[in-house]
């Protein structure tokens, strides 16, 4: 069977950039091997067929590896796994959103929400924060372009979240009673 050499010398380009990553991710303590590195470039190939996106060049993965590796949730021991499911994340919102949020506002904004509203939890991000959003952004709202995707889904959240100052004020009168 005749291969695709252009598909494997895709493939070894995001290998090389991916492994290039480690460079500036060490100091959070996440590092890829070679086989990692593989492992997500073929991920990278099944997402993009599953979510039928063609994609050229670098790649959204080198960007969702700067964007994501200080996180307090991601550990070497989820690292690959972890990428993996912000690949196929970012991938299927690309969609939702029908492009019209670029790469850095969606990773922006993805970020923003897996670290204060998801604290780490990527069902959250995806079956809520991200669905929200997406929802909004299909049926017009632009307002994400002159924030870059910062801040914006307070807006859209219909969940109520803790406020710190309200339970400690609260946590006064209580005890005062």
């Amino acid at each position: 069977m005749e291969k695709n050499w252009l598909a494997l010398m895709s493939k070894q380009l995001q290998i090389t950039q991916v492994l290039e990553t480690n460079q500036f991710t060490k100091k959070y303590g996440l590092a890829l091997s070679k086989e990692d590195a593989e492992i997500l470039a073929e991920e990278r190939v099944h997402t993009l067929q599953n979510e039928q996106r063609v994609e050229f060049g670098q790649g959204i993965l080198p960007k969702i590896i700067y964007t994501f590796c200080d996180s307090p949730y991601i550990m070497q021991e989820n690292y690959c796994e972890s990428l993996i499911r912000l690949q196929e994340i970012f991938y299927l919102y690309k969609n939702e959103m029908q492009d019209e949020i670029t790469d850095d506002e969606l990773l922006e904004f993805m970020q923003e929400q897996f670290e204060t509203v998801c604290y780490g939890d990527f069902d959250y991000l995806e079956s809520t924060c991200l669905d929200i959003f997406s929802q909004a952004v299909r049926a017009g709202y632009s307002g994400y372009q002159a924030s870059q995707g910062r801040g914006e889904f307070a807006q859209f959240d219909i969940v109520t979240r803790w406020d710190r100052e309200l339970y400690l004020e609260t946590l006064k009168e209580l005890a005062w009673r």
